[in-house]
């Protein structure tokens, strides 16, 4: 028994000293929680490797049915075809594969679209309208579709166009500052290029583009001249004449170009100008609309409640 003793208070003892040891240790909050954060990480960045290899895969599958499409009916090579890729560019689209997109859809559209027509109108009844007046809405629905591509390029390349105008002042303000520094044509468009990419990335793709073609292109004239063919802007077609004049006369560029950044400035802020002044009469219509009817109750229905309770007395 007295062994027995012994050893239980010797234990007794030892869980004690563990214990109090244990509790006077400073622990590190932050371990956990980074082999948590870790773990989830890891966790997320598998899924999201898995997500992007799947929508690869159907990416790739939807663009061979395309090929497959567009090579059997051979459209590729239809007169349209440089064309439909000028309008493209212009619109930021430059690979193949968007030649490829574009056809198909411009060959799919008017079939989806007059499916959807036949549909609604003589399988479901929508609307209950005549015969004529769905055979009539089913054609537009499907000149609908056949423009729809065309309608979508346009309206992309327009707000591009907008958006490499807004930014061509500033362009050109560090194409300024490139120049007065020594540097080449080339060399100042590539660091343009790279200073405006998280501005301006449509006028630093153009930009970059271009120093790509002025390194390769047998003729320099070519490639500003494929700038200008790309944007289709009056702005651009000034900068790419100026250019074109220091390339062939050696006239002093940083000058030129300083020129041109502020009549480019002074057009955006008549722009602005112009939007401000155009406010008032834009604003007509809604406070018409909007605030002149609730303006009315505010001040006038207090009167007619007060002239309906004693009318109602009477």
């Amino acid at each position: 028994m007295d062994d027995v003793a012994v050893a239980a208070a010797g234990i007794l003892a030892a869980a004690a000293v563990l214990i109090t040891w244990y509790g006077l240790i400073e622990r590190d909050p932050l371990r956990g929680r980074l082999k948590s954060l870790e773990a989830r990480r890891r966790h997320l960045s598998e899924e999201a490797l898995r997500r992007g290899q799947q929508g690869h895969a159907y990416r790739v599958h939807g663009l061979t049915v395309m090929r497959r499409v567009v090579q059997r009916l051979n459209l590729l090579r239809s007169r349209q075809a440089e064309k439909i890729a000028e309008r493209l560019a212009q619109a930021g689209y430059r690979s193949r594969d968007s030649m490829i997109v574009y056809l198909f859809f411009k060959l799919s559209s008017p079939i989806a679209f007059g499916a959807a027509a036949m549909i609604l109108f003589f399988a479901l009844n929508l609307g209950g309208f005549p015969p004529t007046v769905k055979i009539f809405a089913a054609l537009l629905l499907v000149v609908l579709g056949a423009y729809a591509p065309d309608l979508f390029v346009r309206n992309i390349a327009a707000k591009r166009r907008g958006k490499i105008r807004l930014g061509l002042p500033d362009g050109l303000d560090l194409l300024v500052i490139c120049a007065e520094a020594g540097l080449s044509l080339d060399a100042a468009l590539v660091r343009v290029a790279r200073e405006l990419r998280g501005a301006y990335p449509e006028l630093a793709d153009e930009l970059g583009l271009t120093a790509i073609e002025l390194g390769f292109l047998p003729d320099r004239r070519m490639a500003l001249e494929n700038l200008n063919q790309r944007t289709q802007l009056p702005a651009i077609r000034g900068v790419v004449n100026t250019l074109l004049q220091t390339e062939r006369y050696g006239t002093p560029l940083a000058k030129a170009l300083r020129v041109l950044a502020h009549e480019f400035r002074t057009d955006r802020l008549m722009r602005a100008e112009e939007k401000a002044a155009r406010l008032p009469a834009l604003l007509t219509v809604p406070m018409i609309v909007f605030i002149l009817p609730t303006l009315f109750i505010v001040l006038i229905g207090p009167g007619i409640l007060q002239a309906i309770d004693g009318l109602s007395q009477l």
